[in-house]
């Protein structure tokens, strides 16, 4: 079986190769996803799979706690699904993907058009060409080889090409609430072609940091809110070194931080003569993969109470947490999950080495799988981590493939085949 589905990907590489480009040439942005479901969903009828394909109840998902988007109507932008039955005697698995993509950015930074699909030294360029339509094109060729060579499998197969995953998972979500689940979950995301079992989630913070005005020539009259701020700034590093020293999980090994607080924004004061009196603080806090939201808000407003201790200011002006947009929910798989064992042996087969097993360094729709729709999921793509959301991004074509037959190879191996 290895050497037909291998032989399979071998005579259909260019048609891969196009299928990927023809989704790349679609910019699919937030609102603008509609033209490339509708290729995606073609290609699942043409399979004969089971299609749904539907657009977003706003007001059923705004009051999920686990509901996050910028924008409460998904009018434009559906979610495809498409089901491959099996006789019903074998385990179901999903597999997911996202089909938006982050804004391309300066164009000048690029060397080619970013929604190009530009091939080149084994490479196709464009933006979401690895982040993730690569992966998306690895799960369908996955099931077209599983469908063209003949193969009935006994478990369900369920193929998800959602929306929003970059801003906070409301098309998986809504999946979810649809009510498709599964025994396992698989989604390719960029992750080098390692396999990451547990994915950190993460939350955007707002800190309001208050200072006192005063005119520049006297500013020891006032308080600047900006210094203030650089204390709060090393006060909030003191959080992440005593956070990452509690992480001692081997998948986390080769991470020099495994669960980072990143200040993203900084803003404040209004005229170069003034002190400045508020800075405002954007920020990213990771969270550990068996760890829940609610605990890591609770320990960073904890620990900003302790800036008084620091300081006396924030006695009088302590700051203040909120904790708005988008945020990523946790998830892991545990390390003896049958499923991880069969992605492992089936990596083994096809490329004849071991394969690299860590804990993600970013956030998926994994969480909610897990979490929400109580599908345990492992996270594993072709797609090359170093240049998502980058200018020239990028895909080996190679690996493109070679996702494919293993994917397709796990399977067969979890769903059964008769």
């Amino acid at each position: 079986m290895k050497h037909e589905i291998r032989e399979w990907m071998r005579q259909h590489r260019e048609e891969g190769t196009l299928m990927l480009q023809r989704l790349v040439r679609i910019p699919t942005i937030q609102g603008y996803e509609k033209g490339a479901q509708a290729v995606i969903a073609g290609k699942l009828r043409e399979l004969k799979l089971d299609v749904e394909l539907w657009e977003p109840d706003g007001g059923e998902l705004k009051d999920h706690p686990y509901f996050y988007s910028p924008r409460s109507s998904f009018s434009g932008s559906p979610n495809v699904v498409g089901v491959m039955r099996g006789s019903g005697r074998g385990r179901s698995i999903i597999l997911n993907g996202h089909i938006d993509v982050v804004p391309e950015g300066e164009r000048e930074q690029w060397s080619v058009d970013p929604f190009s699909g530009k091939v080149e030294d084994g490479k196709l360029f464009g933006r979401g060409a690895t982040d993730m339509k690569g992966g998306i094109v690895s799960m369908l060729l996955a099931v077209q080889a599983i469908r063209e060579l003949g193969i009935r499998l006994r478990g369900d197969v369920i193929f998800q090409s959602v929306i929003e995953e970059e801003s906070g998972g409301a098309g998986t979500l809504a999946a979810v609430l649809r009510g498709f689940k599964a025994d396992a979950a698989l989604i390719p995301e960029p992750t080098n072609m390692r396999i990451f079992p547990k994915q950190q989630g993460s939350m955007w913070f707002r800190i309001e940091v208050k200072g006192r005005s005063a005119h520049g020539g006297t500013r020891y009259e006032g308080v600047s809110a900006i210094e203030k701020s650089m204390l709060v700034i090393q006060h909030i590093r003191e959080l992440e070194d005593r956070r990452n020293a509690g992480i001692t999980d081997p998948l986390y090994a080769r991470n020099p931080i495994p669960i980072p607080i990143n200040i993203g924004v900084i803003e404040g004061g209004n005229w170069p003569s003034s002190v400045p009196d508020t800075v405002k603080l954007e920020g990213r806090m990771g969270v550990a993969p068996e760890e829940k939201l609610e605990h890591a808000k609770v320990e960073m407003i904890g620990w900003m109470e302790r800036l008084k201790d620091k300081d006396p200011w924030f006695e009088a002006h302590p700051v203040a947490v909120e904790w708005f947009g988008a945020r990523w929910i946790p998830g892991s798989m545990d390390p003896e999950h049958e499923l991880l064992r069969i992605l492992a042996d089936q990596y083994r087969e096809a490329l004849s080495c071991e394969p690299v097993i860590e804990a993600s360094p970013w956030g998926t729709d994994g969480g909610l799988l897990s979490e929400a729709g109580g599908t345990p999921c492992v996270v594993f793509g072709p797609g090359v981590t170093q240049v998502a959301h980058y200018p020239n991004e990028y895909i080996e074509l190679d690996r493109m493939f070679e996702a494919a037959e293993i994917i397709a190879l796990t399977l067969i191996h979890w769903c059964g085949m008769e």
